[in-house]
């Protein structure tokens, strides 16, 4: 039983092809987000069946999720990606009882229930201060890559403090930080640390453990680190976190197909 999973998020596009005989995956993939969301998905996705001799007819279901799930005709069906992430990260860790996400656009705090499904969740989606967007504009404005924000922050000994809950008014702080001659390490640091603050704002630090950190954000080197200096308890990176979302989608997919889906 082969289903596949598509996580159109609002950076970049991933599938996961899911074999739940043998539960394992089959092949998985990403590429950068567009405006033709629809064809690099399929496109995306079809390439993976090609370059492991597969054909559509071999795939039961496709279910897709994220931030352009609805965009992307190829799948059965759509499944939000708070479910998603957090089958995909219950598997991935099964120990896991809280799942941290930090994308692209957004962030979000999930709570799982003994049984790996969704108990509650926080979600910020109003403000890109808490997300990838912010770490990008950061970068940009540094003059350094997403890479190279870990390799300063973890020369910090002064984080800098950024205040505002918005993008553009951290930026302006940030610019004028660099006026008055912060190193740019302090000033990666401490938006690193503001991140992970405004994660956690969200719910407060009374968060049950294991935490799973997940989403693109957290290929970041030095956001483990603050957001476990935020909630004050280790925090475990998700394997592959990029894939998370899609892993889940592809889990969603073969339990609908075998009825146990709740």
């Amino acid at each position: 039983m082969i289903c596949a999973g598509i996580d159109a998020g609002s950076r970049t596009i991933k599938v996961v092809v899911w074999d739940g005989d043998t539960g394992t995956v089959v092949a998985k993939g990403l590429i950068d987000q567009g405006v033709e969301q629809a064809r690099l998905a399929q496109g995306l996705f079809e390439g993976l069946l090609r370059g492991h001799g597969l054909a559509r007819s071999d795939i039961r279901r496709i279910v897709a999720t994220g931030y352009g799930r609805n965009a992307v005709d190829v799948a059965d069906q759509t499944v939000t990606e708070i479910t998603c992430h957090a089958r995909g990260v219950r598997h991935a860790v099964p120990a896991a009882v809280t799942v941290i996400d930090i994308g692209g656009q957004d962030s979000k705090l999930i709570r799982l229930d003994s049984n790996g499904r969704v108990r509650d969740f926080a979600m910020n989606d109003r403000c890109a201060a808490g997300t990838g967007r912010f770490l990008e504009v950061v970068a940009a404005r540094l003059d350094t890559t997403l890479e190279g924000l870990g390799a300063l922050a973890a020369r910090s000994f002064a984080p800098a403090a950024i205040s505002s809950m918005c993008v553009v008014f951290a930026e302006t702080e940030i610019i004028g930080q660099l006026a008055a001659s912060t190193p740019r390490e302090d000033i990666v640091a401490g938006v690193q640390a503001a991140i992970a603050g405004r994660v956690t704002g969200m719910v407060g630090r009374n968060v049950d453990g294991p935490v799973v950190f997940t989403g693109g954000v957290a290929l970041v080197s030095g956001m483990k680190e603050a957001l476990e200096l935020a909630l004050g308890q280790p925090v475990i990176p998700a394997p592959d976190p990029q894939m998370t979302g899609a892993l889940g989608a592809a889990l969603v997919a073969a339990e609908y197909v075998s009825g146990t889906y709740d």
